[in-house]
């Protein structure tokens, strides 16, 4: 079992205060710790949400986004540093943009992207500005300088770095005009997922982002990956997505590898989940996926 750090990371900065930054303690009331090597490593408050779009970048809350960036850079680095393992619990998606910074401080890595969006818009194609569904192209260097070149360290990943995994948006992303992935990054959607089964697929997928000697990665975990019947505690639903056997054993797979470096958590609304039901199959979920042991060390 790793040694864990909980970081709790609640910004709703790229999207908009609607519950998402209750996720940290509704896990944590639902026992996530429970059995696990974990300590609680430390909190990062977001400045006060500005709900005005930014005129120059047209994003929501850019220069704040940015800011918290680096804050949640230092702590989850920080962490790296002990030695243990971060697990960041948001928030919205945007929190990645910190973690990918703490790593991109430490050199070059890979980002496994578990998401039922492939928040890959650009500006002028996301109706309301929200960065949430701007962080992968952010992350990869598409978008204002301010938030794709942070500490003069931009982009954070390389296209070939990434693996987006369980998307299901395409045709909604199309007809909302936003830009396409680009060709080296590589796209398993839900049916070519179902296509291999999910294991088989997060096993290629790792193997993908690990090819290269000392390859670490991070494992991004949007909770609308899931089937919308299974997890409706969302803000922006869509039909379809993985169950929770499936999402367990792609957690699974990709926590046993050694090259895994940490896991986020974001989007989870517990105020969409009044009896506490889904927290608890959430925390469930993760708390087996946490403990798993890396098969062996790589050097």
């Amino acid at each position: 079992m790793r040694n864990l750090a909980i970081i709790e990371a609640p910004s709703v900065l790229g999207l908009r205060p609607s519950g998402v930054q209750d996720l940290p303690e509704a896990l944590f009331d639902a026992g996530l710790t429970a059995g696990l090597d974990a300590v609680r490593a430390g909190r990062v408050e977001p400045t006060a949400y500005d709900p005005t779009r930014d005129a120059d970048t047209r994003i929501l809350n850019p220069h704040g986004i940015a800011e918290y960036s680096v804050r949640l850079a230092d702590l989850v680095g920080d962490v790296l540093d002990t030695g243990r393992f971060p697990v960041v619990l948001g928030g919205d998606c945007t929190i990645l943009l910190g973690n990918l910074l703490a790593l991109r401080r430490r050199g070059r890595h890979g980002l496994l992207f578990l998401d039922g969006h492939t928040d890959f818009y650009q500006p002028s194609a996301e109706p309301t500005g929200e960065a949430a569904s701007m962080e992968l192209a952010l992350a990869t260097g598409r978008g204002p300088r301010l938030l794709t070149d942070l500490e003069g360290r931009g982009p954070l990943l390389r296209d070939e770095d990434v693996v987006a995994f369980g998307f299901r948006d395409t045709a909604e992303s199309t007809e909302a005009g936003m830009q396409p992935l680009p060709p080296h990054l590589h796209a398993i959607d839900l049916d070519a997922v179902r296509a291999t089964g999910a294991t088989t697929a997060a096993r290629r997928a790792v193997g993908r982002l690990t090819a290269r000697t000392g390859a670490r990665f991070w494992v991004h975990l949007d909770v609308d990956v899931l089937d919308d019947t299974l997890m409706p505690a969302v803000d922006y639903r869509q039909p379809g997505g993985l169950s929770w056997e499936e999402l367990e054993g792609v957690l699974h797979t990709a926590l046993s590898d050694p090259g895994a470096v940490g896991l986020d958590v974001t989007i989870f609304n517990p105020r969409l989940d009044p009896d506490g039901s889904i927290a608890a199959r959430l925390a469930a979920c993760l708390r087996r996926a946490l403990r798993a042991r890396p098969d062996h060390v790589r050097d």
